[in-house]
C-alpha cells in the first residue's frame, strides 16, 4: 500500500515523499513528489492516462481539506476564546483539514472580542502537524433575527467600524451578513472594497432584496446555501433561489442532515463553485453528549447535533467525512471530491499555494485509502500524529 514517508523537524527542515497516485490539478496522475520545509518542490509524473476507477482500489493523494467555516473540535468552541482556536485547528488536522477559517457565532462585542484575541494569538504562534487558521469567519452579528438557525440571539444591524475594530485583531477573512438589515447595501460594499469576502447568510431577504445584493457586489457567496434562509418556492424564490440563480460561490454542509443529497446536487448543477464546509462544533470527534455552541448547551445524538427544541446547531461532521460522503453519496469521483473540499474554498479565498498538489504550494496533503479514509496527513510538510 502506498504511504506517505516523512521526516519530522522544524518548520524549514521537515522533508518527505510519496510515490503514487495523486489528484493534480490536470487531474488524476500517478506520480512521484517530495517536499522541503513547507512546500512541495518536486512533482514527476510517472503516468498521466489513469482512469478514475484505480483510485477505488489505489490510495490517493488529494490536497489537504480547506475548511472556510468551523466552530469547534474535539470538545472546543472558538467563543471559549483563550487557546481554543488552537486546540480546534489541532484537531481537525487529524482528520485531513490542513487549512482553516476559525468561525465565530452571533454575542455581544465584549465576548466577540475575547475570541478574536484567541484566534489571534494561534495565528501568532501556529503549531507545527496543526491545521493553519487563516483567518476568521465573522458569522453574525449582522444577521436577521429571524433567521438565527442556532445562533444566540444577539443579532442586529452592524457598522464598519465594529468589522475593523475586530480585523486589527485578528484578519477576517469571511463575514456573514444579512443584506435586507438597515444600512447594509452600504456596509456589503464597504466590506467588498476592503476584500473581505461577504456572504449572505441567516437571512429572510426577498429573492429580489438577494439579488439585488448579488447584482451590485460582485463575488458575493453564500453561507451554509439552503440553511437559515429564506427557502425557495416557486413563486417566492427567495435567498435560496437567488443564491441558485446568480452565485458564483457558496457553502454546503454535506453532511446529508442539514441538506438532501438531491438538493446538493442541484445546487451543484446551478453553481459553479460550490464549495463544502463542515460547520463543525465542539462536539465533532467527541462522544454523544452535551456541548457548548457559543453560550448555547446544544446535544450530540446519532450523528447530529441540536439545540434541547431539536433545531440543527451546526454539525459534528468532518472534512474527511464530507469527502466519504460526496464519492460515496453522490457518487462523484475523487477529483471532483477534491474540488469540492479543497481548491474551490482556496480560490475563493484568493490563495494561489493552497488548494492544489503543485510544485511551490504547501505540502498539505491528505491520503485516502478505501472507503475514502484518510491514512496519512501532512499539513505544512509537518506529519500529522494521527
Amino acid at each position: 500500500m502506498s504511504r506517505i514517508h516523512a521526516q519530522a523537524g522544524k518548520a524549514n527542515q521537515a522533508s518527505g515523499r510519496y510515490e503514487g497516485l495523486a489528484v493534480l490539478p490536470s487531474g488524476l496522475a500517478r506520480v512521484r513528489l517530495a517536499w522541503l520545509g513547507e512546500r512541495i518542490t518536486e512533482i514527476v509524473v510517472l503516468d498521466a492516462a489513469v482512469s478514475l476507477q484505480v483510485a477505488q482500489i489505489e490510495p490517493v493523494l488529494v490536497p489537504g481539506f480547506i475548511d472556510n467555516h468551523v466552530h469547534g473540535g474535539a470538545g472546543r468552541d472558538v467563543m471559549d476564546a483563550g487557546d481554543a482556536a488552537a486546540h480546534v485547528a489541532r484537531a481537525h488536522a487529524r482528520h485531513g483539514t490542513t487549512a482553516l477559517l476559525a468561525t465565530t457565532l452571533t454575542a455581544p462585542f465584549e465576548d466577540l472580542n475575547a475570541a478574536f484575541y484567541g484566534v489571534g494569538a494561534a495565528m501568532k504562534s501556529p503549531a507545527l502537524g496543526s491545521a493553519a487558521i487563516l483567518g476568521v469567519h465573522l458569522e453574525g452579528p449582522f444577521i436577521n433575527a429571524e433567521k438565527l438557525g442556532a445562533q444566540p440571539p444577539h443579532a442586529r444591524a452592524g457598522t464598519v467600524d465594529e468589522v475593523l475594530a475586530l480585523h486589527k485583531i485578528a484578519p477576517i477573512r469571511v463575514i456573514t451578513v444579512a443584506p435586507e438589515l438597515p444600512g447594509h447595501d452600504a456596509l456589503i460594499d464597504d466590506l467588498c472594497a476592503r476584500d473581505m469576502r461577504v456572504q449572505i447568510g441567516h437571512s429572510n431577504a426577498s429573492y429580489e432584496q438577494a439579488a439585488l445584493a448579488f447584482s451590485k457586489a460582485g463575488g458575493l457567496g453564500v453561507t451554509h446555501v439552503f440553511n437559515a434562509m429564506s427557502a425557495f418556492a416557486h413563486r417566492a424564490p427567495g435567498v435560496a433561489g437567488a443564491a441558485l440563480a446568480h452565485a458564483e460561490y457558496a457553502e454546503v454542509i454535506a453532511d446529508t442532515l442539514h441538506v438532501h443529497p438531491g438538493a446538493i446536487r442541484v445546487a451543484l448543477r446551478a453553481i459553479p463553485n460550490l464549495f463544502c464546509v463542515s460547520d463543525a462544533t465542539a462536539a465533532t470527534g467527541m462522544p454523544d453528549g452535551a456541548y457548548k455552541l457559543g453560550e448555547h448547551t446544544v446535544h450530540k445524538c446519532m450523528g447530529a447535533v441540536r439545540l434541547a427544541d431539536g433545531t440543527l446547531a451546526g454539525s459534528c461532521v468532518t472534512m474527511a467525512q464530507t469527502f466519504r460522503n460526496l464519492v460515496d453519496v453522490l457518487g462523484l469521483d475523487v477529483v471532483q471530491a477534491s474540488a469540492l473540499t479543497s481548491s474551490r474554498a482556496a480560490a475563493y479565498l484568493g490563495l494561489q499555494d493552497r488548494g492544489a498538489v503543485r510544485i511551490g504550494a504547501f505540502a498539505d496533503l491528505v491520503l485516502m485509502g478505501q472507503g475514502a479514509e484518510p491514512i496519512d496527513v501532512v499539513a505544512q510538510g509537518q506529519k500529522v500524529d494521527r
